[in-house]
């Protein structure tokens, strides 16, 4: 593969996103592809310090601050991490990207859902995800998996994931070449089935 792959796993926290995320990572490097598996916020390097502030920071983030915290984890990732390995022809699994910012920030916010975007435009610099898979579950079942042991983003309340999850629908109704709603309810093994086969449509489109 001379090109490489730049694939996102959006949703609300207690999804399930991150395990289908190392499963596809683990099928794919059986396969014989060089991956590569990382996160947002919190990439290697500087983006471990912007996560630490952005999830567990005592003191008050006003949403304004919260937000560029994040665009600016993103353009070192971008720059740093993604493009030399999509570039290489690696596979690129990412725990979060610009859709986590929208719904999140967006709507779940409820800042000015024009101006995030033109934000993410310039943090990612013309990189966008050639996939994204957004696992979809009902705001209580999200919350009850998360548990007790919350962090600052995870304690923002029922009404905030409602809109959060708005957003997400939102995103993929707009996107619907890139965004693939997968329904987080079904089994782990049902899930993974389908991630499978979304990925392996998305080379097939590549080589035609």
């Amino acid at each position: 593969m001379n090109k490489g792959l730049f694939i996102t796993f959006e949703g609300a926290d207690g999804c399930g996103k991150s395990t289908q995320l190392n499963l596809l990572a683990e099928y794919l490097t059986q396969k014989g592809f060089e991956v590569i598996v990382t996160r947002e916020p919190g990439a290697k390097g500087l983006g471990e310090n912007i996560r630490e502030i952005l999830l567990n920071y005592n003191g008050e983030v006003s949403d304004r601050c919260e937000s560029f915290l994040f665009l600016a984890d993103r353009a070192q990732h971008i720059d740093t991490i993604i493009n030399p390995a999509v570039e290489t022809g690696k596979i690129l699994l990412c725990d979060r990207h610009t859709d986590s910012t929208i719904a999140y920030q967006g709507y779940g916010r409820q800042l000015p859902i024009d101006r995030i975007k033109m934000l993410n435009e310039i943090a990612v610099n013309g990189r966008y995800p050639d996939l994204t898979f957004v696992f979809d579950i009902d705001v209580d079942t999200s919350m009850q998996r998360v548990g007790k042991n919350k962090d600052r983003m995870e304690s923002a309340g029922k009404d905030f994931f409602n809109r959060v999850r708005q957003g997400y629908l939102d995103i993929a109704k707009q996107n619907p070449q890139r965004v693939k709603i997968i329904d987080a309810s079904k089994s782990i093994e049902q899930i993974h089935k389908t991630v499978i086969e979304l990925f392996e449509q998305l080379l097939l489109k590549q080589h035609q």
